[in-house]
């Protein structure tokens, strides 16, 4: 009989150690160093992937199976226009979240089409599936449901069933039984991802995985479980906000750079068709330190406000600086360009600053628009409600170049702004609203402060 043995595998990457450690010399995470029990393989092991012979491109013939639609927008132009027959896709998000309901309205949609779909929770039980099923509207004939975590019983009813689409939530509730780990640690994780992905490849069957995610935001389990897959998308929000965001971060069958917008409630997740005025229908008018940006989702530009608030430190205290969906290392940056380029004493000053809506903001283009909702609430001073702002700002407080310039200036057109102040090496001569070309940082205060005195 072989012998067994222990190592000790990262649970973030799945880097093995002969002994436990602290933190993952490779992914640098702490504590998360687990005891795993390896079994070597017995000589003559059940064989379960299906053997093939190579042959020219020439001779492989079109499936000619074509996209199913998921039944929301918002998803099908995420994954590229649909779900392909025979994918292997990841679904990731943090707790609470919607991803559960998001895939069981998915499964309600395409079962209402006539498709048959298998749902396969290894963290509810069949009651608690139906209570959410019937409170989303979601119970539908052609979708079924199993409570099973073991990925060999899962194997036979697929094969039994041949769904159209199976949903297993999750990756990391699933073991199987050769292997000698707990369900969710790497091996377990690795070998049942490895399992699903031999039954979508060898049938018509599209496949959804739920993944969990680790503290630091990224896809818990090993990398190789995001690189076996087709695509991978990332579900965000913030859970105390009814917005919700899903973008793809690996497609093989599409762009990586559409995100779907979506409004959670209680009817399930709802697709946002113009999330722009969505974004500021709660805007306030007229008010010091709101600036309007049109940040750019992937290929989608979205208008969002970006609110500052400076005060005086009290007691002579160390100024706090404080941001909410903002990057705080550009921000930082920022206030620094305005401390020295412009001579604002912001070193005696607590500064916060917020987008609204709950989007977590990172693109460049955000900094001009941080400047003067800053400088506006110094100032108190109101922007002009129908006038924008974006650029990037350099050290030396000059204004750089962005990108998709054409489609943020048509997105403030269509929702009636007149106003934009952009970086000089942006404008055409072409806009379809007025534009104030700037170079420095001092141009474009004194355009958008200034004449509102």
């Amino acid at each position: 009989m072989a012998r067994k043995t222990t190592v000790f595998v990262c649970q973030s990457c799945g880097a093995e150690s002969p002994r436990w450690m602290g933190r993952c010399p490779v992914c640098s995470e702490w504590n998360t160093f687990v005891e795993e029990t390896v079994a070597p393989a017995p000589k003559q092991a059940q064989r379960w992937v299906r053997p093939s012979k190579p042959v020219p491109l020439t001779a492989i013939e079109d499936s000619g199976h074509t996209r199913f639609s998921t039944g929301l927008e918002e998803l099908d132009r995420v994954l590229g226009g649909g779900l392909v027959p025979g994918c292997l896709g990841l679904i990731g998000g943090d707790p609470g979240i919607g991803k559960s309901t998001l895939l069981l309205q998915v499964a309600s949609s395409v079962a209402r089409r006539g498709g048959k779909v298998l749902y396969v929770t290894g963290e509810e039980s069949l009651a608690q599936l139906k209570l959410r099923a019937v409170r989303l509207g979601a119970v539908e004939e052609r979708l079924i449901a199993v409570s099973e975590a073991d990925t060999e019983i899962i194997s036979g009813i697929i094969e039994e069933e041949k769904p159209l689409l199976v949903i297993v939530d999750s990756i990391q509730t699933m073991y199987v039984q050769e292997i000698a780990s707990p369900p969710g640690s790497v091996a377990q994780v690795r070998e049942a991802a490895g399992r699903f992905l031999q039954l979508a490849k060898g049938g018509d069957t599209a496949i959804l995985l739920v993944g969990h995610m680790t503290k630091g935001g990224n896809l818990a389990g090993p990398k190789v479980l995001e690189h076996a897959v087709d695509f991978v998308l990332y579900f965000e929000g913030d859970v105390h906000t009814s917005f919700r965001i899903i973008r793809s971060v690996k497609n093989r069958f599409g762009s990586t750079n559409e995100v779907g917008i979506f409004v959670m409630s209680g009817q399930g997740l709802i697709p946002v068709a113009n999330p722009s005025e969505f974004l500021l229908s709660q805007r306030p008018v007229e008010s010091p330190g709101s600036v309007v940006v049109p940040y750019m989702e992937g290929t989608r530009p979205l208008l969002v406000e970006v609110q500052a608030l400076v005060t005086p430190t009290p007691y002579g205290g160390n100024p706090r600086r404080q941001t909410t969906g903002v990057d705080y290392q550009r921000f930082s940056m920022v206030l620094a360009v305005l401390e020295k380029r412009q001579g604002y004493p912001l070193q005696t000053q607590d500064v916060f600053l917020n987008a609204a809506g709950g989007l977590k903001l990172q693109e460049p283009a955000l900094d001009l628009g941080m400047a003067v909702a800053v400088a506006s609430s110094i100032a108190n001073v109101s922007v002009h409600p129908l006038c924008a702002v974006l650029g990037e700002v350099g050290l030396a407080g000059e204004i750089r170049a962005v990108r998709g310039m054409e489609q943020r200036l048509k997105e403030l057109h269509r929702l009636g702004f007149e106003r934009c102040i952009i970086p000089k090496n942006n404008v055409q001569g072409n806009e379809p609203l007025r534009v104030h070309g700037v170079g420095t940082i001092q141009e474009a205060l004194e355009i958008a402060l200034e004449k509102r005195r």
